[in-house]
């Protein structure tokens, strides 16, 4: 089981870290090998959280906050972070990956913020509600990784235990949501995203 240290700005802010975390399958522990977890409202919040000697060990960090922007992006990168989330948006799917990306060396930026970063957008700041793209509900995603590994439509009410036309009908109404145009355009979309 992979395990993770997390250290928060705040009691509140580290207990819906952890239950992101613990619901993902990720061992929250005491110490751990590799990966830490600096949560906080904002990015400097975060950062002062997390112990400069852990991020000079060679840790992989994961910075996850509630708002980001410019001048603290750019401060978690300088502190060794790789992979910023930004809290309320992220799904513990999301943290998961992010986790093992983390394990792997690997960077990840919101799709959104990676946007505003290379067309040099003026204000980075991603207030909480504002969504590169619509939320997908928990089936939605579901189902929208089941297609992402191959799976028809058959296979897919079969996992799930519904009927086909359920999982046209939630076909449909992602596509919508995430205004593409087949389900191989879903698919990219949300790769590019970050939700799958």
């Amino acid at each position: 089981m992979i395990s993770v240290q997390v250290y928060a700005g705040g009691a509140l802010v580290r207990e819906a870290v952890v239950a992101k975390l613990r619901q993902a399958g990720i061992l929250v522990a005491a110490a751990a090998d590799t990966v830490v977890v600096a949560a906080g409202g904002t990015i400097d919040e975060a950062l002062t959280a997390c112990p400069a000697t852990l991020r000079a060990a060679g840790h992989r960090l994961i910075v996850a906050a509630d708002t980001l922007n410019p001048a603290g992006v750019l401060r978690a990168f300088r502190a060794g972070a790789r992979i910023l989330l930004q809290t309320p948006e992220t799904t513990p799917a999301q943290f998961s990956a992010a986790v093992h990306s983390a394990m792997h060396g690997e960077s990840r930026l919101p799709y959104g913020l990676l946007v505003r970063l290379l067309s040099g957008g003026a204000e980075l700041s991603m207030p909480v509600g504002v969504h590169p793209v619509a939320p997908l509900t928990e089936r939605q995603l579901t189902v929208l990784t089941l297609m992402a590994d191959g799976h028809g439509n058959a296979d897919i009410a079969r996992k799930l235990s519904c009927s086909e036309h359920t999982v046209k009908n939630v076909i449909y109404e992602l596509m919508a949501r995430l205004q593409v145009r087949n389900r191989a355009h879903a698919v990219a979309h949300a790769v590019r995203a970050g939700l799958i």
